[in-house]
């Protein structure tokens, strides 16, 4: 990542929780239940997805009234995002791919940032640049835990968060790995429950995701 997180002190979005619940929020409105909830259950690291137009006002929303999360800004592909997600709050970035003028776009951006991955070279390239911590993209298809764990040996400074798959049936097997921080997913924000507003059931789920890193949920 580019930098460490503004006023935290921690060094790594990797590191905050063994689950990055990715959120597509449709209604602003609720953003701030669902990320209460979320925090609630121990997962303070959320990542807002720019797959709808209610996007960023919810990361302006969660920015502004739920100071234990921290929020960033997913599905980034461009340079203009990068500023959009910034100004809205985003504290760091998340894109299932990079190019060079994305790259550099995030590296100036302030904020830490997890540049999508899915080849070796891709990794390489990366490394090159200072970048030592990825997303993993679509983890699943692009070979699972076999072949992360064989990146771990030629490449042990690179460090993930693999996403794309990932439930709490393999989760585990993912956190296991020495080059996972954590993975991201989900699960714990099924249809039903948003559709809801059944912010309760979201946050037991959340709290049994975090549990999956060993530990309790604080």
């Amino acid at each position: 990542m580019s930098s460490p997180l503004p006023s935290s002190s921690y060094a790594s979005v990797l590191d905050l929780a063994p689950v990055l619940p990715v959120v597509v929020v449709d209604d602003p409105s609720d953003a701030v239940p669902l990320a209460r909830a979320l925090v609630a259950g121990g997962l303070p690291a959320i990542e807002v997805t720019l797959r709808t137009p209610a996007a960023l006002d919810a990361v302006r929303a969660i920015a502004a009234e739920v100071p234990a999360a921290v929020v960033g800004v997913g599905t980034v592909i461009t340079p203009a995002q990068v500023g959009e997600a910034v100004a809205a709050g985003g504290r760091f970035l998340v894109s299932p791919g990079w190019t060079d003028v994305l790259l550099d776009a995030m590296q100036v951006s302030g904020v830490p940032f997890l540049p999508g991955v899915s080849t070796t070279s891709e990794v390489v390239a990366l490394l090159e640049r200072g970048v030592r911590e990825m997303k993993f993209f679509p983890a699943q298809a692009a070979g699972g835990t076999a072949y992360l764990r064989s990146l771990a040996g030629p490449l042990p400074q690179a460090r993930f968060c693999p996403t794309g798959g990932i439930g709490p049936g393999n989760a585990p097997e993912y956190l296991a790995l020495p080059n996972v921080g954590c993975v991201g997913g989900t699960w714990m924000l099924p249809a039903d429950a948003v559709a809801a507003r059944d912010w309760g059931r979201i946050e037991e789920l959340a709290r049994t995701a975090a549990a999956l890193g060993g530990s309790p949920a604080q």
